[in-house]
């Protein structure tokens, strides 16, 4: 049996969400951390990713699938599941996308007070 996702995985406070570097979509390096240790159901992804709508969600994976990141396999019982997987591609993925996150993590104060400066100099902008 393998282990449940934290529901945490990527809280407001991750450093994944302040990465400038995009790896395909918004989500599609989330999803590929969450396939790191194995395949995982479609029920499974929701929980570290209950801010994407299901929708945008396979959106993402359809478009992993489609640059060969991800294997996707349905099981034809008879409640027919699927189960997504990284490829070998996708996982060749896993280095960039963990120095992208530490570099983030090392950057984060400045990253926060540049978003900052930036919202509240928008913000006069449109007021003003």
């Amino acid at each position: 049996m393998r282990q449940p996702l934290p529901a945490d995985m990527f809280d407001e406070l991750c450093p994944s969400s302040l990465n400038p570097i995009r790896f395909g979509d918004k989500w599609a390096a989330l999803i590929i951390r969450c396939l790191e240790q194995g395949p995982r159901r479609f029920s499974e992804l929701r929980v570290p990713l209950r801010r994407v709508t299901p929708k945008v969600l396979t959106q993402s994976l359809r478009s992993l699938e489609r640059d060969g990141l991800i294997k996707r396999t349905v099981f034809p019982e008879v409640t027919p599941h699927v189960e997504y997987e990284l490829t070998p591609v996708g996982r060749s993925m896993l280095e960039p996308i963990a120095v992208a996150c530490a570099w983030a993590e090392q950057h984060w104060d400045q990253l926060l007070d540049a978003r900052e400066s930036y919202d509240n100099a928008t913000r006069r902008n449109r007021a003003g």
